[in-house]
C-alpha cells in the first residue's frame, strides 16, 4: 500500500476543495446613468444621432398619436431644445441618419397600430426644417429602417390591414425614388434593425400579435441583394431600441405578453457572439436610441405592457 504524507494530503484536500467550488461568473459589464428627462413623456418615439447631438421625433402618450415634436439633447450641456415640428405627426416611426441629415418614414395614428402612414421624411439639423419626400409604397408602421450604401433601407412593418409584411424598399434620398429589394424572409415588424460594415442587422421584433414575439437575426448584403442567418438574440422580445456601440450592437429592453423588459444584450459583429451586458435602470419597451459620442443613449419608453407607465426618463449607458 502506498502511504501519503501528511503534507500531499493537506494538498489533496485543498485542490479538490477548490474543484469543488463553482466558477464564479463575470458580472455584466457597462453601467447606466440617468440624464435630463424628455421635456415631456412619450412612448414609441424615433431617434437618431448627428453631429454629436441626439434627436427624438413623435411618439403617443394617453391615446394620442399624433405627436409631430422634435426635440435635440446636447450630451455636453446634458439640456433638451424643441426644435422645428415635424411635418406630420405619429407613433412608431422610425428614424435613421444619413450624410448629417435623418430619415424619418412611416408609423401609426390610431391605438392598436392602427392607421398605418406611407409618408416619408427628411430633417436637416443644420438648418432645422423638413422636407416631405415620396411615400412608401404602401402605408407601414413599425418598419425596420436602416442607412447603407448612400440609401435608405425600410423593411417589413406592418400595414393598414394590421397584418406584417416583408415589402422591403430602398429610397435613393439623390432621385428622390424607391426601389425594391429582396424581401424580408419572414414578416417582422417592432425590430431592432441597424447596418454595420454595409450590411443590414434585423433583430428580434414580432410576427403578428404581441404574443408572437422572436429571436430571429438575419443579416441583408445589399452587394449580393440576400439575405442569411445569425445568432439569435438571446431572448425573444418586440418594440426595441438599438444603437451601434464600441463594436457591438446594443439591443435594448423590449416588450413580451406580459412585461416590459429590462435586457441589454450587445452583438460583437467582429466576434458573431452576443454579450450579456447591464440591464437597464427599469423596464422600457417603445424607447428608442443612439451612440453619441462616447455613450448610448435610450429615451421616452413604456414601464408596462399596452403603453402603461409612459416615461420621460432619458438613460445614457456606457462600457
Amino acid at each position: 500500500m502506498t502511504r501519503i504524507s501528511p503534507n500531499t494530503a493537506v494538498l489533496i484536500g485543498l485542490m479538490a476543495v477548490a474543484c469543488a467550488e463553482p466558477a464564479q461568473s463575470q458580472p455584466p459589464t457597462g453601467q447606466w446613468a440617468a440624464k435630463a428627462p424628455l421635456p415631456a413623456v412619450r412612448n414609441e418615439v424615433a431617434a437618431a444621432s448627428v453631429n454629436g447631438k441626439l434627436y427624438v421625433f413623435g411618439g403617443s402618450i394617453a391615446g394620442q398619436s399624433d405627436l409631430r415634436r422634435t426635440e435635440q439633447y446636447d450630451p455636453a450641456s446634458d439640456k433638451w431644445i424643441a426644435r422645428a415640428d415635424m411635418p406630420y405627426g405619429g407613433s412608431h416611426m422610425i428614424a435613421v441618419a444619413l450624410n448629417n441629415k435623418i430619415y424619418v418614414v412611416g408609423g401609426f395614428l390610431g391605438a392598436r397600430h392602427a392607421n398605418a402612414l406611407n409618408n416619408a421624411a427628411e430633417y436637416d439639423p443644420a438648418s432645422n426644417t423638413w422636407r416631405t419626400l415620396a411615400p412608401l409604397s404602401s402605408p407601414r408602421g413599425s418598419v425596420a429602417l436602416a442607412a447603407v450604401g448612400g440609401k435608405i433601407h425600410a423593411l417589413g412593418g406592418r400595414g393598414a390591414d394590421l397584418k406584417t409584411t416583408t415589402v422591403h424598399q430602398v429610397l435613393d434620398p439623390a432621385s428622390g425614388k424607391w426601389s425594391d429589394a429582396a424581401p424580408m424572409t419572414k414578416a417582422r415588424d417592432h425590430t431592432a434593425t441597424i447596418a454595420v460594415d454595409g450590411k443590414i442587422h434585423v433583430i428580434g421584433g414580432r410576427f403578428d400579435e404581441p404574443k408572437d414575439t422572436t429571436d430571429m437575426h438575419e443579416v441583408y448584403d445589399p452587394a449580393a441583394n440576400s439575405w442569411t442567418s445569425a445568432p439569435p438574440l438571446p431572448a425573444a422580445r418586440s418594440s426595441l431600441a438599438v444603437a451601434y456601440y464600441k463594436g457591438m450592437i446594443l439591443v435594448i429592453g423590449g416588450e413580451t405578453t406580459t412585461a416590459s423588459q429590462t435586457d441589454n444584450d450587445g452583438f460583437d459583429v467582429k466576434a458573431n457572439t452576443w454579450v450579456k451586458l447591464a440591464p437597464l435602470p427599469s423596464p422600457r419597451h417603445g424607447i428608442a436610441g443612439a451612440a453619441v459620442g462616447g455613450s448610448a443613449y435610450f429615451a421616452g419608453g413604456a414601464e408596462g405592457v399596452g403603453g402603461i407607465g409612459v416615461s420621460d426618463k432619458l438613460f445614457a449607458f456606457t462600457r
